[in-house]
């Protein structure tokens, strides 16, 4: 049996491990984007890269035998999840998705929801003037055309190119994140709004609850929905019995 998990994500190097533990005949490749120099490798076969979109990753399932895909992608990678749909969709190779549950509001949350980046930054003029920006490198032209007088701590795995805020510090970090440590963060650079995608799960996490703590707004951004009639389960073990039957 021929898995293909379309990784980037911790679930998704858990998934491959458990696969390798508990299924040794199993052939399993991750697949990832290649945007990060330095990724945390699963065991099985790699590749790195892109697939020529849905058309090129159909052929490469008929080329390479896949009997099943596991999207366990980021939640916002889009286009690849658009195209796993319609490559399993044009080759009949079932097609799972793993996605980790989105962040709920708690008491004391000051939430204000945005269906895109572009959203988020259209709202900011009105919470806030000293922005931490923790959606990722990709995706800060968003933000470049903004009112002069926002500044943005920009948290990131590598360091963003252009476009971008002309106005801005880079934090290099990966998480998980301590509460502690994004308390200090929102402190040493006077964070009044903190703006974040919908990724859900507990690794960055702790922003939110320290933004609660200091009554900093948060812009999160939504999760695009997964289409209608895909399987979809919330964690690595509800994927592996799925795999497994």
């Amino acid at each position: 049996m021929h898995v293909l998990i379309l990784g980037g994500t911790a679930e998704a190097r858990r998934l491959a491990e458990s696969l390798a533990a508990g299924r040794p005949h199993a052939r399993v490749t991750t697949s990832l984007a290649g945007r990060v120099a330095a990724p945390r490798t699963p065991p099985g076969e790699l590749r790195v890269g892109g697939f020529g979109g849905a058309e090129g990753l159909a052929d490469w399932l008929r080329a390479h035998a896949v009997d099943a895909v596991i999207d366990a992608t980021h939640p916002f990678a889009g286009t690849i999840s658009r195209n796993a749909e319609q490559a399993a969709a044009a080759t009949g190779v079932p097609l799972l998705v793993l996605r980790r549950p989105g962040w709920q509001p708690v008491a004391g949350d000051l939430w204000h929801e945005a269906g895109s980046l572009t959203e988020a930054a259209a709202l900011l003029p009105s919470l806030g003037r000293r922005v931490f920006l923790t959606t990722g490198r990709m995706g800060l032209a968003a933000f470049a055309d903004g009112p002069d007088d926002l500044w943005f701590l920009v948290r990131s795995v590598e360091p963003p190119e252009p476009p971008h805020p002309p106005r801005m510090d880079v934090l290099l970090d990966r998480g998980p994140f301590t509460l502690d440590g994004e308390r200090r963060v929102l402190a040493r650079y006077r964070i009044d709004v903190l703006v974040t995608k919908d990724s859900g799960g507990a690794a960055t996490a702790p922003k939110l609850t320290a933004a609660r703590e200091a009554g900093v707004p948060v812009v999160v951004v939504r999760r695009p929905p997964v289409a209608e009639g895909v399987p979809v389960v919330a964690d690595p073990e509800a994927a592996l019995r799925w795999v497994t039957g």
